[in-house]
């Protein structure tokens, strides 16, 4: 399993505001969900931030995500591992595969892999 991307996820009620911030930096929207915009250089799109008012189908928000190559297999690892799983691994509506679990310091990764 190979990671293809890593995504800070900054809760904002003040969504709009946040992304003029990140945008006096040189991030540019590349995504917007309505409740989850993605911004990214565009000099370098893998270096990317997302602002997120709360996530549309879960019951927390994430602080993180992770891309990786397998889905799949990342949910079994992590199954296996006994991690806390806080969201089940499904298919969303917007194209990704994803599920949520808790890192050992109490952070919630969103692993996904685009369908």
């Amino acid at each position: 399993m190979a990671v293809r991307r890593v995504v800070p996820n900054i809760q904002s009620e003040a969504a709009q505001e946040s992304r003029e911030f990140y945008g006096l930096l040189g991030f540019e929207e590349v995504m917007n969900h309505g409740w989850i915009t993605t911004l990214a250089s565009p000099s370098n799109p893998a270096a990317q931030i997302s602002v997120i008012t709360s996530d549309k189908t879960a019951p927390v928000t994430p602080d993180m995500s992770v891309e990786v190559d397998d889905v799949d297999a990342a949910y079994a690892v992590m199954r296996a591992s006994g991690a806390e799983i806080i969201h089940p691994l499904q298919d969303e509506e917007w194209g990704v595969r994803r599920f949520f679990v808790r890192d050992p310091s109490g952070r919630v990764v969103n692993v996904l892999g685009h369908r």
